[in-house]
């Protein structure tokens, strides 16, 4: 009996993993403003909102760390960026992993993915301010 009752509790639990999952992605929108400046070290800070088709609406803060050979000073007003492989609001919070190469004056627009796991985040946006170089860095996405 009490294997039966293991057996069963098992069987359930593998079945409610996929369950999960099965409902599908949800489909959700980063809106941001961003500033910062890089030399070898490269650092930006700024806020925005997440929504997505269920409904959710997360208010976020936003921070870049990172380095390379790279060197500048940007400001990204309106930028707008839309999150794949989530399924659920938890999935956006966190760091994602970004290479970038870069090289922009006075108003210039960048485009960029940066990847956590399996969720991914295509950013777009335009701004001002000049920047050159290649780096490496951390994109961290907090509730705020």
């Amino acid at each position: 009996m009490k294997t039966l009752t293991v057996a069963v509790i098992t069987l359930g639990a593998l079945l409610a993993a996929p369950a999960a999952q099965a409902a599908g992605n949800i489909d959700c929108e980063l809106h941001y403003n961003l500033s910062g400046w890089s030399v070898f070290y490269k650092t930006a800070s700024g806020s925005g909102t997440i929504t997505c088709d269920n409904g959710a609406r997360i208010p976020v803060k936003i921070t870049v760390k990172g380095g390379g050979l790279t060197v500048g000073k940007s400001k990204i007003t309106d930028g707008k960026g839309r999150f794949s492989g989530a399924y659920s609001v938890n999935d956006l919070i966190g760091s994602y992993a970004s290479v970038e190469a870069h090289a922009g004056a006075d108003k210039s627009s960048s485009a960029q993915v940066v990847t956590k796991g399996d969720v991914s985040l295509a950013l777009a946006g335009t701004g001002k301010g000049w920047d050159l170089g290649v780096a490496g860095s951390k994109f961290t996405i907090e509730r705020r």
